[in-house]
């Protein structure tokens, strides 16, 4: 006796049309990139602190680091950092608005909240890069030890940073002058720096106001600072002059530290670039009413996702890098 056993009626593979989990294939796939692009963050901060806490005795102190304003002059830690981040923060609310007002068909309300948001972002990208700008160029400048340690001066009687342009001696020959017309010293000679190891060390031993501080944080978590004696000991040591930071040197400590910079912000950074563009052509979309005709703002939404997840992935950075 042949029986048939009825399982049930044919249906697609996810049983519910083409918008599995309610997403439509355009939203779904951004999630899959998020998601993708997320980890590759989590990687990237993951190896920071590995580094950060494997050299905490000797890594720079961010309030050391990022105290530069635009226009002004003075210590001002972390202000500016702020500034950008809530800058940031805001072109995210911008954009939850400006989805809001799509799913309700306001085009006019669509139109300026894009606007705003693609002008928050502009104004952090150019932020960040016066920050690179200003971290490469360099602040009171350093010495570098043969181990690759960085000696910092300080002015005794206030306990302030002391450049090195204020107490380096000036000794006219102790560089040769170059000219074009030597043409091949242009590519084989370093780029020289303010002032030269010479000047600095006659300049530290005429002048006994001045003293150093090694990378070593103390018990106060402040960088160590040496007496007169043990200053002079430790200026043999020093091998070279350093002025800003970049990929091999770096006048605020550890090396590490300027690397790790330069590529996570770097990369954040090319996100909120990207972020910015494709928003400006979304806003020309709007403008001209492509998303009307379509009768839906959907890829108003999309670009949102990837907008609040640039948004989101600033506030680790800013936390990694700026505040432990």
């Amino acid at each position: 006796m042949n029986s048939t056993v009825t399982t049930g009626t044919e249906t697609s593979v996810w049983g519910g049309g083409n918008q599995p989990l309610g997403a439509s294939y355009g939203k779904l796939m951004m999630w899959f990139f998020l998601v993708s692009d997320a980890l590759t963050f989590s990687g990237f901060l993951a190896a920071y602190g590995f580094s950060r806490f494997k050299f905490i005795e000797t890594w720079p102190i961010a309030d050391e680091v990022f105290t530069h304003v635009p226009f002004f002059h003075g210590n001002y830690p972390m202000i500016y950092v702020a500034l950008m981040t809530f800058v940031l923060i805001m072109s995210s609310v911008t954009m939850v608005l400006a989805v809001d007002a799509g799913h309700k068909m306001k085009q006019n309300a669509v139109t300026w909240y894009m606007f705003a948001t693609v002008i928050g972002g502009i104004i952090f990208v150019g932020s960040q890069a016066w920050e690179w700008g200003t971290f490469i160029k360099g602040d009171h400048g350093a010495l570098e030890t043969k181990g690759g340690r960085i000696l910092q001066f300080v002015k005794a009687d206030t306990g302030e940073r002391a450049s090195l342009a204020d107490f380096a001696a000036s000794i006219p020959d102790d560089r040769v002058i170059h000219e074009r017309k030597n043409g091949l010293w242009f590519f084989q000679e370093p780029t020289l720096t303010s002032v030269s190891l010479t000047e600095v060390v006659e300049g530290f031993k005429a002048d006994s106001n001045i003293l150093i501080r090694t990378e070593q944080i103390n018990e106060e978590g402040e960088k160590t600072l040496l007496d007169r004696k043990a200053s002079l000991a430790k200026l043999a040591e020093a091998t070279q002059v350093v002025e800003g930071a970049n990929l091999i040197h770096n006048e605020y400590g550890s090396r590490l530290f300027a690397d790790f910079f330069f590529f996570i912000t770097g990369f954040h950074g090319f996100h909120v670039f990207s972020g910015v563009v494709i928003n400006i052509i979304i806003f020309f979309n709007v403008v001209i009413g492509t998303y009307e005709r379509r009768g839906h703002y959907e890829m108003v939404e999309k670009v949102g996702l990837y907008w609040h997840f640039v948004d989101l992935v600033w506030v680790f950075v800013f936390t990694f890098f700026y505040l432990v």
